[in-house]
């Protein structure tokens, strides 16, 4: 790391750093995933499972690649591999490896607790149940020494065969790998992924394939229909300065004057986040180090990852948007059905079906006006992410609960204008993943694996995840859920959609709203950076 006094850039040592972190792999031509778990049984065998597969780690140096919106590269930059891996570990794996317990007590209370053991404050107690229709590979992660808990994740990100949808032959023969190290003993794979039978948890961006050349191609869809992973925090390191500049509008901190849409595309009223939200071992927007182990080596370049697994009722949304459509129309004054139900998907989400928010776009005569002013999609996709609500405020255009102001308020949360900006900004959070969809005996189980990365499991991810997905104070919707992301306590919460901008008269209220989402397991994890990655396999870590 090169520490940089106020006025200079912060330069991040990428190839100590895991790729993961800072790319998003899904977005950048790796649209097949895979999530392997392993339990470690002998920690001299653990060991030396890291120091076998530890040349293959991929760190976060940035490849050439055709893609126009992806990270500009170094001139130096290796080829992409046509396969990626990383590796995370959760606290009791670290035990089972041997690191330290004077650096495992410095660690973070809620790392040490383990998402399970908090279901109850990020809302997965409920449904009544819930915990008991976890996977099964995630039903021992409370259960101290249990010799089927999670200790090591391995994440495999490949390329894909356009002709099949199907994985490169490379993400197959790095599995078998893993698969014949655990046959010699010590560490083991565990199973257990819902429906499905693999040995892994399968990742897979959507496909759709064409009519004439039957290739296939991915689509950044959720499952519910919507594009999904549009906007990401950008904070200082992660980009070539270039890059930044453009990539920090929307995106980074407000540091301006943001009372019109000239002022909020302005990139000097834009900075991109302090490194230390997203990385230990810098300042973060307190400019405070983040609570971390020792030694420094051990924690610095590595973060924290809360994986999720999220299954997606697909059939219960889409009929509680059907049955709900007529009415929502009557109310707007909406002749055409069509337009009704776009605008409903789009009410409760935030945005568009296709991203482009409501703040930017609030009728559906506006959205195909901002479609067909701006059809080059290099150009468009940075303006999905350059708004604010704070000529918003009654919700009229985005409602103030819906599930992308709720996620990212932006400038909504203080007592004037961009005033609640430095709250948000101490809650952003990296998201990583990609869909699931899995089927066995006529089962289909649909959702996505949420990878969120963050200094501060607690200050971030909880966060979010408790008082503004699962509470309404601060979206003044009072107990009220997030209408797609939110638990349900019961049938009589709602999702209130203020007055068409265009019209008038009262709210729309969507009421016994069913639960959409339902985490169906998940841990959290410490993310090394490659040199304590090299630290942990080779059991040399001195806290003192």
């Amino acid at each position: 790391m090169t520490q940089a006094a106020d006025n200079e850039r912060i330069a991040l040592r990428l190839a100590d750093i895991q790729g993961n972190i800072l790319n998003a792999y899904g977005k950048q031509g790796f649209p097949k995933g895979r999530a392997i778990f392993l339990h470690v049984d002998n920690g001299k065998k653990g060991r030396e499972f890291l120091e076998e597969f530890y040349d293959r780690v991929t760190t976060a140096v940035r490849w050439k690649s055709d893609n126009p919106y992806a990270p500009k590269a170094e001139t130096s930059a290796s080829e992409r591999p046509p396969v990626t891996l990383n590796f995370a570990f959760t606290f009791n794996g670290l035990v089972a490896l041997g690191v330290p317990i004077k650096t495992l007590s410095m660690m973070p209370a809620e790392f040490l607790q383990g998402m399970r053991a908090r279901a109850p404050i990020l809302g997965d107690t409920l449904p009544d149940g819930a915990l008991d229709r976890w996977d099964e590979v995630w039903k021992h992660e409370a259960q101290a020494g249990s010799d089927k808990a999670v200790h090591i994740m391995a994440l495999l990100n490949s390329n894909m065969d356009p002709a099949t949808g199907e994985p490169v032959p490379e993400m197959e023969e790095l599995t078998n790998l893993i698969r014949n190290h655990c046959n010699d003993g010590g560490v083991r794979i565990l199973t257990g992924h819902g429906v499905g039978e693999a040995d892994y948890q399968d990742m897979s961006a959507r496909l759709i394939q064409d009519a004439e050349t039957g290739q296939f191609k991915p689509v950044p869809l959720e499952h519910f229909g919507f594009v999904d992973g549009i906007s990401d925090p950008v904070f200082e390191g992660q980009f070539l300065p270039a890059n930044e500049e453009e990539r920090k509008v929307g995106n980074g901190k407000f540091t301006g004057e943001l009372k019109t849409q000239e002022e909020v595309e302005n990139p000097d009223n834009w900075a991109p986040l302090a490194t230390g939200e997203f990385l230990l071992g810098y300042p973060d927007e307190a400019k405070e180090m983040p609570p971390a182990a020792l030694p420094n080596l051990f924690s610095t370049n590595g973060t924290f990852m809360a994986y999720r697994k999220l299954e997606e009722n697909v059939e219960s949304f889409h009929e509680y948007i059907d049955n709900t459509v007529p009415e929502f129309a009557k109310v707007y004054g909406i002749a055409d059905q069509d337009e009704a139900r776009a605008t409903l998907f789009a009410k409760f989400s935030g945005r568009w079906q296709d991203g482009v928010p409501l703040a930017l776009a609030p009728t559906y005569a506006d959205w195909i006006t901002f479609n067909e002013q701006h059809q080059d999609d290099v150009t468009r996709r940075p303006l999905l992410s350059r708004f604010i609500y704070g000529d918003d405020k009654d919700g009229a255009a985005c409602p103030a609960s819906s599930h992308t102001r709720r996620v990212h308020p932006r400038d909504m949360l203080g007592p004037g204008d961009a005033s609640g900006t430095i709250l948000v900004n101490r809650r952003r959070i990296l998201r990583r993943g990609l869909p699931y969809d899995a089927t066995k005996d006529g089962k289909r189980e649909r959702g996505i694996v949420m990878l969120i990365c963050c200094s501060s499991l607690e200050r971030q991810f909880e966060f979010v995840q408790q008082q503004w997905i699962n509470y309404g104070m601060d979206s003044n919707a009072g107990n009220d859920t997030c209408p797609m992301l939110g638990v349900r306590q019961d049938d009589k919460l709602k999702f209130v959609i203020p007055n068409d901008p265009e019209g008038e008269g009262a709210p729309y209220i969507c009421s016994n709203l069913p639960q959409f989402v339902e985490t169906k397991g998940g841990a959290y994890f410490f993310v090394p950076s490659m040199t304590s990655l090299r630290m942990i396999a080779i059991g040399m870590i001195d806290p003192t």
